[in-house]
C-alpha cells in the first residue's frame, strides 16, 4: 500500500514538474520571440562606413537606431539621416544645434559654442579645439546642424557652410536616431546622451525601448533553456536516486 501511494506522489510530483516546466518554456518563448519583433519594429540596423563619429562608433560598427520624426530630435543625439546636398547616401552625425542656434567655434578655450556659451564635448576624439577651422552659423527654423565626433576626419556641417541652408539639414531628412552600438562584441552598449545638452532649452531626448529588449530577450533565452532542461535533469535525478 505505501508503495502505491508512494508511486502516486512520484507521478503527481512529475506532472507537476512537466507543466511548469513546459509554463516557463512558454512564457520564455514570448519574451524572446516578442523582443525580437520588438525590436524589428522599433530599430533599423545600420553598418557605419567611415570613422567620422569616433571613438562613439567606429568604422564598420553596426548600430542600431531608433525610427524617430525629426520634430523628436534633441540636440546631442546622434542621427541616420539622408539629404540629396550631401549625396543622398544614409549618413551619422551628431546634432549640435538646432532652429534658432548659433552654432560657433571656437571659444578661448577651444570649445565649440551655441549661442555664445562654450559646450563640454567628451565624446571628441582628440583633446584640443572642437574644430581644426573656425566657422560660425546660424541654424535655420526647421533644420539640424551636424557635426561628426571625429572632427579632424568629418565631412559634416562645416563643409557646406556656403550652402543655402548654411550647413543644415531639415528635421525630415532623419531617418532615426542611434541608440545602441550592436556590434562588434567589445563595443557592444548603449549611445548615451551628453549631459552637456540637457540644461539648454527643449533638453536631451530619451533613449528608446532598447535596454527593455535585450532584458526581454536574455530572460527569455533563460527561461527556454532553463525549462527545456528540467525534463533530462529530473530523469537523471531519478536514475541516479534509483
Amino acid at each position: 500500500m505505501s508503495s502505491s501511494k508512494t508511486r502516486t506522489g512520484d507521478g503527481r510530483g512529475r506532472t507537476t514538474g512537466s507543466v511548469l516546466s513546459g509554463l516557463v518554456v512558454a512564457v520564455g518563448c514570448v519574451l524572446f520571440l516578442g523582443g525580437f519583433v520588438w525590436g524589428a519594429l522599433t530599430y533599423r540596423p545600420y553598418t557605419v562606413p567611415t570613422d567620422s563619429m569616433a571613438p562613439t562608433i567606429g568604422v564598420g560598427d553596426r548600430v542600431l537606431a531608433e525610427r524617430v520624426d525629426g520634430s523628436e530630435v534633441r540636440r546631442g543625439d546622434v542621427v541616420v539621416f539622408r539629404d540629396a546636398v550631401w549625396g543622398d547616401v544614409p549618413m551619422i552625425k551628431r546634432v549640435v544645434g538646432v532652429g534658432g542656434d548659433t552654432v560657433a567655434c571656437c571659444s578661448k578655450d577651444g570649445r565649440l559654442t551655441i549661442n555664445g556659451k562654450p559646450v563640454e564635448e567628451p565624446y571628441l576624439h582628440a583633446t584640443g579645439p572642437a574644430s581644426p577651422t573656425g566657422f560660425s552659423s546660424k541654424v535655420p527654423v526647421g533644420q539640424l546642424f551636424l557635426l561628426g565626433d571625429h572632427r579632424n576626419d568629418s565631412l559634416d556641417s562645416r563643409t557646406h557652410l556656403k550652402d543655402a541652408d548654411h550647413g543644415s539639414v531639415s528635421r525630415e531628412a532623419v531617418d532615426a536616431r542611434v541608440d545602441a552600438r550592436a556590434w562588434p562584441v567589445g563595443s557592444m552598449g548603449v549611445v548615451e546622451r551628453p549631459e552637456s545638452f540637457a540644461a539648454m532649452p527643449g533638453g536631451t531626448s530619451q533613449p528608446g525601448p532598447v535596454r527593455v529588449i535585450v532584458i526581454a530577450v536574455v530572460v527569455g533565452a533563460v527561461m527556454i533553456l532553463g525549462g527545456a532542461a528540467y525534463g533530462p535533469v529530473a530523469r537523471w535525478g531519478r536514475r541516479r536516486n534509483g
